[in-house]
């Protein structure tokens, strides 16, 4: 819950209690704020509770951490169903940069495999019929 709080945040803020509530008033207040939090977790678990009862059965499993589209995404991913992992592993980043690379270079790229087709025009090859038709009423 607080994660993100450091030992000089923790020692500020305990400081900073004392001050506004005082030594002798600090306990009690401390004892309020935590029958408060506990209180609001046994309200939000009996909510949880009575939405997993009215969703049924087949939702008995169901966590609300899931609803994190985070949370959901690594969960989903895990089970691989959609075989993620074969598509991943048959995609070479590295190849395919070096080929982007090599084109806008001008440099002759590696031939494809299978005997693709070349659709990247070398500069200076394009003819007069490559250029788009000039309109005089656009400019």
């Amino acid at each position: 819950m607080f994660n993100d709080i450091g030992p000089l945040e923790l020692v500020t803020i305990i400081v900073l209690a004392v001050l506004v509530f005082g030594p002798d008033k600090l306990p009690k207040v401390i004892q309020d704020v935590m029958r408060t939090i506990r209180k609001i977790r046994e309200f939000s678990e009996s909510a949880k509770q009575d939405i997993r009862q009215e969703l049924g059965p087949e939702f008995k499993d169901f966590e609300f951490e899931d609803l994190n589209p985070k949370t959901f995404l690594r969960k989903q991913l895990e089970n691989d169903d959609l075989g993620l992992k074969e598509i991943r592993n048959g995609f070479d980043l590295k190849k395919e940069m070096a080929e982007v690379t090599d084109a806008v270079h001008g440099r002759d790229p590696e031939p494809a495999p299978g005997g693709g087709v070349d659709l990247v025009k070398k500069p200076g090859t394009a003819g007069r019929d490559d250029r788009p038709p000039f309109d005089a009423d656009a400019t």
